[in-house]
């Protein structure tokens, strides 16, 4: 487990030779910011979507993390309420897998 910083990010640019990776803002292309206002990141559980081989195009920046208020949909993550993703953390060891059918 590690904790995020201001500057940490993760690149979602598709011609960028970092796609689907961990970056530091500020960054010259496409990335989002993982420090965030709304707690949504404040945890956060990187899946192993895309990543080897990475397929530029095929996806990036899938996490698990905090559900937003009234679970409105994300881009793509899973997102569940503090607590639940808290119990889950507890109960799987650091190299579980999630799978979704």
């Amino acid at each position: 487990m590690e904790a995020i910083g201001p500057n940490d990010g993760w690149c979602d640019s598709v011609q960028d030779r970092n796609y689907n990776r961990a970056i530091c803002h500020p960054y010259p292309a496409s990335a989002e910011f993982l420090w965030r206002n709304d707690a949504l990141y404040d945890i956060i559980v990187v899946l192993a979507y895309n990543r080897r081989p990475c397929v530029r195009g095929r996806g990036s920046a899938i996490f698990m993390h905090v559900a937003r208020p009234g679970y409105e949909p994300t881009e793509g993550c899973i997102a569940l309420k503090l607590s639940d993703l808290q119990m889950v953390l507890k109960r799987l060891g650091r190299h579980a897998r999630v799978r979704v059918p």
